[in-house]
Parts: C-alpha cells; sequence; structure tokens
C-alpha cells in the first residue's frame, strides 16, 4: 500500500466533521502525502489551536526534526512521528534538508487515549515494520483518495490505523522492560501511588540505593529527573480523567498527588497550555 500511496501521488486533504446525531470517538480530520524541500517549514504543538487532536507521520525520504520536551529527534526514513496536541513540541525542516513524509491527523477520545498510551510507553518516535507501514499508508491513500466517504466508513479506516500502530507498537507479547530492576520498581511504584507522596529519599528507599546514586542512575537511564518523571506521570493520569472521567478538577488534582487545587489548576496550564476545564471541554468538543 505504500507503493500505491506514492504512485497516487502528492496531495493533502482537509475532511469535514460528521454530521449526524452522535460524535465519533475517532475522527480524521486530515490526511496528506506530501514532499517540503529547501523552504521554511515548522509546526509548534502549542501554536495548531486550542482543540485536542493526533498526528501520526511517517518519514518515506529525506529528513525532518523533532523537539519534543527538550530532546531532539532526527526522522530518518523509516520513523514514525506520533504526537498529541496541544503539547511542547516542534518539528520541522532544518535548512537545506528535503523531507517527504504522508501522515493522518485524528481528534476524537479514543485516539487521544490510545496515541498518549503509545508515547506514554514508546516515546513520540516508533520504527515500525513494513507491514504496519502498508497498513498506514493503505488508510492515507483512503482518506486522500476516496470521494465523499460516509462518516461511519471514515471513522473504521482511521480506527484500523490507529489499531495497526498500536500492534506495530506492541504486539501480541508483553514488552520487556530495558529499565534496570531496581528503576523499574519505581515506576511501577509510582503508576499505582500517584495520589500519595513521591519524595526521592521515598523512591531510592524503593530502589535499594542511595539518593545520589538513585538519582544519577534514573537520570541516565530514563532521561528525566526523579522529580521530573513524578511530575510527568502525575500530568498524564491527570489528563486521561479530565478526558475520560466527571471528577471535579478538585478530586482529580487530589487523584494525581497535588494537594493544592489552585497549584494543579496553574501547573497543568503550564504542562499542556490549557487549564484543567478548558481542556476537559475541548476533550469532550472533540469526542
Amino acid at each position: 500500500m505504500l507503493s500505491a500511496l506514492i504512485t497516487h501521488g502528492h496531495r493533502v486533504r482537509a475532511i469535514a466533521p460528521p454530521r449526524g446525531p452522535l460524535g465519533l470517538h475517532v475522527m480524521p480530520v486530515g490526511a496528506g502525502f506530501e514532499r517540503r524541500a529547501n523552504e521554511v517549514y515548522t509546526w509548534e504543538g502549542l501554536k495548531r489551536g486550542a482543540a485536542p487532536f493526533v498526528l501520526i507521520q511517517h518519514t518515506i525520504a529525506g529528513r525532518g526534526e523533532l523537539d519534543f520536551e527538550g530532546t531532539r529527534h532526527k526522522l530518518l526514513p523509516g520513523s514514525t512521528l506520533v504526537l498529541s496536541f496541544p503539547h511542547a513540541n516542534r518539528y520541522w525542516l532544518a535548512r537545506g534538508q528535503t523531507w517527504e513524509y504522508f501522515w493522518i491527523a485524528f481528534n476524537g477520545r479514543e485516539a487521544l487515549r490510545i496515541i498518549r498510551a503509545v508515547i506514554d510507553l514508546k516515546g513520540p518516535v516508533l520504527t515500525p515494520a513494513a507491514d504496519t507501514v502498508d497498513h498506514l499508508a493503505g488508510a492515507c491513500l483512503d482518506l486522500v483518495a476516496t470521494a465523499d466517504p460516509a462518516a461511519g466508513a471514515v471513522s473504521a479506516r482511521a480506527y484500523q490505523a490507529l489499531m495497526a500502530l498500536y500492534d506495530g507498537a506492541f504486539g501480541t507479547a508483553p514488552v520487556a522492560s530495558t529499565i534496570a530492576p531496581p528503576l523499574a520498581r519505581v515506576c511501577d511504584y509510582v503508576a499505582d501511588h500517584l495520589a500519595e507522596p513521591l519524595g526521592v529519599d521515598r523512591l531510592a528507599e524503593i530502589a535499594g540505593l542511595s539518593r545520589a546514586h538513585f538519582v544519577r542512575r534514573f537520570a541516565a537511564e530514563l532521561g528525566l529527573s526523579p522529580s521530573d518523571f513524578v511530575f510527568t506521570e502525575r500530568m498524564e493520569h491527570a489528563s486521561r480523567l479530565l478526558t475520560a472521567t466527571d471528577l471535579s478538577v478538585v478530586a482529580i488534582a487530589a487523584a494525581a498527588g497535588f494537594q493544592n487545587g489552585n497549584y494543579f489548576a496553574k501547573a497543568f496550564r503550564r504542562h499542556v497550555g490549557l487549564s484543567p476545564g478548558d481542556f476537559r471541554k475541548q476533550a469532550v468538543a472533540a469526542g
């Protein structure tokens, strides 16, 4: 299907929201196959509007650049960019470079949930197998080439693409952790006790390491300090609760480990770019 998409040629298509009595939880809002060459091409994740959506963008040739939470990634042929918005990310074409890629953008509650889970566990850049790329390319081709498809058919095709990405990321076997057992034990503890105090001393105790050794080793293996890791996990948990539940912002703050609702609201706005209330409204409107 990738070869069929390439044969079909470069094209971009915006997809209008469905008309009907029901909102669809996975809905593509656009798709395209493009080539950029020696031009100004840059997107910033906090300047894409307030409505939540997700993006899958696969590099066929050339090279793109990504800054994701301060970490630089090269987007080389065979790599797939996976992002959710709004978020503090930026991707662009460096001066003098070329970049050929296809992409699909989605909104809807289930699309947000799946892509955020992929990013949480695998990061924003994947290298999927050829059959996964073919599934994604086939979905992109259908979306750009089919004239006036029914909303349900479009949603189903988009969902198939998301599931192909999910299977490509996780497969059918349990994902083996590459993190050292003491640090994996800490990560599991954090996930299960987000509402509780998670100071560095307590985490070092769980790891069975001295505080100084734990901090150095954790940062080296996970790329974040223990406190930054806990904060990120709390923000992701709060985002999921805002999207999937009707809990009050105060209750969500407590569930995510924030003692003060006002502090949580300020921290959430700095991290996501929206207040908790506005984030929830946008997610409901998108879903």
